[in-house]
C-alpha cells in the first residue's frame, strides 16, 4: 500500500488532471463558438437571422414542397409597406414571411412561405442583397439620409411567368434584367400560402451579382406584391409592395471538428503529465 503523502499526492494530480481537461474543453469550445455564431457587431441589434446550413443529400433547389425543407431552421420576419417612393400603398397583403434556407457547398437555395389568400397570375416575390462591400439601402440600393447608393443585387420571381429573374439596381428607376441570367424559381400556392423557393450557386462569375461565401456574414432582404385584380389593375404592382429591412445572413461552413484534437491532444498531455510526476514523486519516496 503506498504512503499516505503518496496517496494524497496522486489524488491531487488526478485533480489537476481533471482540471487542465475542463480547461482545455472550454477554451476550445469557447473559441468554436465565438468562431461559429453571431452576425457582425453592426447587426447584432437584429433579433433574428437566416441561417443556411450544410445540408447532406439532394438539395430540393425546385421543390418546395420537399420534405427536407421541415429539418430546416426556420426564420420569420415582419413586413411592411414600402413608404421610400411615392408610388405607395398603405395596407399590403403579405405582413410576414417564414425563410428557411440550405446549400450543399455548391448551390444555395433559399424558400419563401407567405399567406396570400388568393393564387393570381401577378403575385410575385423578391430576395435582394448587397453587392460587393458598399453598404447599400435595400430600398434598391437608393442613396438615403446616412446611407451610400450601392448595387443591390434582386432575385425576381412572378406566378405569371414561373420562373427566377436575376436583376441589377442602384437606385430607384434603376432596376434591370442582367443580361446573365443564374437564378431559378418555382412558386406552389396551397391553401392560402404560397411557398416559392430561390436557387443559385454560392459563387458566379458575373460581378453584378451578390457572391455567398461560406461562413460569412452578409445581408438578405424581401419584397412581396399582392396580384389580385381590382378592376384591370393587380392591387399591388411596382413599388406598391410589402418589404423588409435589411437582416443578416449567412451560409455555415462544413462543421470544423479540429476541436475534437485539441482536447485529445490536452487530455493525452494531462496523462502523460501525470504518468511522468506520479513515477517523480515514487522515486522520491524510495530513495
Amino acid at each position: 500500500m503506498l504512503p499516505m503523502t503518496t496517496m494524497y499526492f496522486s489524488a491531487s494530480v488526478k485533480k489537476l488532471t481533471l482540471l487542465c481537461i475542463i480547461l482545455v474543453g472550454m477554451i476550445t469550445g469557447g473559441i468554436v463558438s465565438v468562431l461559429a455564431s453571431d452576425p457582425p457587431d453592426d447587426t447584432k441589434q437584429t433579433s433574428v437571422a437566416v441561417r443556411i446550413p450544410l445540408v447532406e443529400g439532394v438539395l430540393p433547389w425546385d421543390d418546395p414542397m420537399s420534405a427536407v425543407w421541415n429539418e430546416a431552421k426556420v426564420s420569420e420576419f415582419n413586413l411592411a409597406p414600402q413608404v421610400h417612393w411615392q408610388d405607395r400603398v398603405q395596407e399590403v397583403t403579405v405582413m410576414s414571411v417564414k425563410v428557411r434556407g440550405l446549400h450543399d457547398g455548391e448551390k444555395v437555395a433559399v424558400l419563401l412561405e407567405y399567406k396570400d389568400p388568393s393564387n393570381d397570375q401577378a403575385d410575385a416575390a423578391a430576395l435582394e442583397f448587397m453587392v460587393g462591400d458598399k453598404k447599400a439601402h435595400f430600398a434598391h440600393g437608393q442613396e438615403m439620409l446616412q446611407v451610400e447608393g450601392g448595387p443591390v443585387n434582386i432575385w425576381y420571381w412572378k406566378n405569371e411567368a414561373g420562373k427566377g429573374i436575376d436583376m441589377s439596381a442602384k437606385g430607384f428607376k434603376t432596376l434591370r434584367t442582367q443580361d446573365q441570367q443564374d437564378v431559378s424559381a418555382k412558386g406552389i400556392w396551397q391553401d392560402g400560402t404560397w411557398r416559392v423557393v430561390f436557387s443559385r450557386s454560392l459563387q458566379t462569375n458575373d460581378e453584378h451579382d451578390a457572391q455567398i461565401d461560406l461562413g460569412e456574414w452578409s445581408s438578405i432582404a424581401f419584397a412581396f406584391w399582392d396580384g389580385k385584380l381590382e378592376g384591370d389593375v393587380p392591387k399591388e404592382k411596382g413599388s406598391q409592395k410589402s418589404v423588409s429591412s435589411w437582416f443578416p445572413m449567412r451560409a455555415e461552413p462544413p462543421p470544423d471538428n479540429s476541436v475534437y484534437g485539441y482536447v485529445a491532444l490536452g487530455l493525452a498531455l494531462a496523462v502523460a503529465f501525470e504518468l511522468v510526476f506520479v513515477r517523480k514523486l515514487k522515486k522520491g519516496l524510495s530513495a
